[in-house]
């Protein structure tokens, strides 16, 4: 017996249903249950800080604080004194304006990319005509790793909270598990 591989061309109907299917998924899990609103944490003088960040002049960008560029100026001790004085963070400005469509498209996008890729995975690994389960598995497994598999480093290195991090990988598990969902049912 022959054995035909499906190709990713093949995959494009499982590939758009499984993004819009997670799509709509973040939008549940992210504006209407209450898990997440716990993430981030209100600053008390919430105005006097924006005004403080207003005065720096700083643009969009990534800031951390202290900063050190080298190893040399880690050790240096006015380096460790503020370090160990506090606070250490990381500050992330975002554009002004409302972003909210751009950033839309953009998770779409996200979201798309990691069906192709989960697709991807399922076609060089399965035949067509094979059970549900597996393409459950293989295509789950993978989708679960695109949405969550370096969530971790959130945690380990730029001091988001475990319970956020978390979180997010307990949503990159339900967004694995539809995609499997989405890719059992319609594959050829």
């Amino acid at each position: 017996m022959e054995v035909v591989m499906v190709s990713l061309a093949a995959l494009w109907l499982p590939i758009l249903v499984a993004a819009v299917v997670v799509f709509i998924a973040g939008f549940i899990m992210n504006m209407v249950l209450p898990h997440h609103r716990t993430d981030f944490a209100k600053i008390p003088d919430e105005d006097g800080f924006c005004e403080a960040v207003r005065s720096q002049g700083l643009g969009q960008g990534q800031y951390r604080f202290p900063h050190a560029t080298t190893g040399a100026e880690m050790k240096d001790p006015a380096y460790q004194e503020k370090v160990n004085a506090g606070p250490v963070g990381i500050l992330i400005i975002g554009p002004t304006g409302n972003t909210l469509p751009k950033q839309l498209i953009q998770h779409f996008i996200y979201v798309l990319i990691i069906s192709l890729i989960a697709g991807y995975m399922g076609s060089a690994c399965l035949p067509a005509g094979v059970d549900y389960l597996k393409v459950f598995q293989v295509v789950g497994c993978a989708a679960f790793l695109g949405y969550s598999g370096a969530l971790m480093l959130n945690g380990i290195w730029f001091h988001m909270t475990w319970s956020s991090t978390w979180k997010h990988a307990l949503d990159g598990l339900v967004y694995g598990l539809l995609t499997a969902g989405v890719f059992g049912w319609l594959w050829p």
